[in-house]
């Protein structure tokens, strides 16, 4: 071979190395690798059905920059979520993988929440944490951040797309769980007031859904009163105290959240006890506990705002290269009357404004109130 054509040959080589090097490149930034299972850690990362995809990114050397782009904020369970992501992170093991570690509420406003998304995709984050105030609005910044490499985890209020990872329990499911409930403690069916929290929220609709579904098929007539509560104590209270005022009485209550302050509207009001689906508020808790004699038989089952911690840790573990489900399942914590047990599964010595069964122990995360309430709620 003469030295003319073996430069040209050296030369197509070389073309042809780059464009594979260009389209692998392309690849990579265009999203994960489609693997088969288990995933990395199969007591935590449980599919959420057997055709649920397994991701594979490519591995990335930390220390990473994480961020978490939250939108509502004014209630309970939101406030202690963002305590408990600035908790996980604090964490040793946690903290030697960050580099930073960037939190955000932008309140009820899409718009806002997906310009936070934007400026983290443009500020070069590794990975970004989301509670998503619309499932359906995000697209274009799921496209940006896919494009980009970004790997994005939607939890709680999770996103209408496979190109992100979504870590959640099964909401619908829960409002099943609380509308059974109501049709087993019901005998003859009757007049229930549900207080949804916040409108547009995937949570909302799916729990609203689920509670709906169980009653439509029990077979049994039903009056459904809707107020909205936000999932907090004050406007839950509030919504339930005019809902009383005009429509006097009610059969039972379903609740997504703000639970103790639709308890404590029934007492104000002078309405009788009455079973009721809801969260896992320790002030609801407590008043399960000392009310079941008088007709408060609850069902308070849900999920912490630890939900958060496992998102970061699947952020995490996906920019180690690590397999992980696209759809993470999380199992609910569900105490139900005549079960409630002070000092186990709720506690009469603590604050009412704090989320009861906040662990996953299948994914190695726990917290100590003191861990938790040491943290602001502020951005940062």
């Amino acid at each position: 071979m003469n030295r003319s054509s073996f430069g040209k040959r050296a030369l197509a080589m070389a073309g042809a190395l780059s464009l594979l090097c260009s389209v692998s490149t392309v690849a990579l930034a265009g999203g994960p690798e489609i693997v088969s299972g288990p995933s990395a850690d199969p007591n935590c990362y449980v599919p959420w059905t057997d055709q649920t995809k397994f991701f594979k990114y490519p591995a990335k050397p930390g220390p990473y920059r994480i961020a978490l782009a939250n939108g509502f904020i004014a209630n309970t369970w939101r406030i202690q979520m963002i305590k408990t992501a600035k908790a996980y992170a604090a964490q040793p093991a946690v903290a030697a993988k960050l580099k930073e570690f960037k939190v955000v509420s932008t309140g009820e406003d899409v718009a806002a929440q997906i310009a936070a998304i934007n400026n983290f995709i443009d500020s070069g984050y590794d990975a970004i944490v989301v509670n998503a105030q619309n499932p359906k609005a995000f697209a274009p910044v799921i496209k940006r951040a896919k494009d980009a490499g970004i790997i994005l985890v939607a939890f709680d209020n999770i996103l209408d797309t496979e190109d992100a990872i979504d870590v959640d329990v099964d909401q619908k499911g829960l409002g099943v769980l609380w509308g059974n409930w109501l049709v087993k403690h019901i005998p003859s069916g009757g007049k229930i007031l549900e207080v949804r929290g916040v409108a547009g929220t995937s949570v909302d609709t799916d729990r609203h859904n689920g509670i709906h579904e169980a009653l439509d098929g029990s077979g049994k007539k039903w009056e459904v009163v809707e107020v909205v509560g936000k999932w907090d104590d004050p406007t839950a209270q509030k919504a339930t105290a005019d809902a009383i005022a005009v429509q006097k009485h009610f059969d039972g209550i379903t609740a997504q959240g703000g639970d103790t302050g639709v308890v404590q509207a029934l007492i104000d009001a002078g309405h009788p006890f009455v079973p009721f689906g809801g969260e896992t508020e320790n002030g609801f808790r407590k008043f399960c506990g000392a009310h079941s004699k008088e007709g408060l038989v609850c069902s308070s089952a849900g999920t912490g705002p630890a939900q958060v911690a496992v998102a970061i840790k699947t952020a995490i573990d996906a920019l180690e290269g690590k397999v992980v489900p696209q759809s993470v399942k999380l199992p609910l914590a569900i105490v139900e009357d005549p079960d409630f047990k002070n000092g186990t599964n709720y506690y009469a010595d603590q604050s009412d404004n704090f989320f009861v069964g906040n662990a996953f122990p299948t994914c190695g995360i726990n917290f100590t109130a003191q861990e938790i309430m040491g943290q602001t709620q502020s951005n940062q």
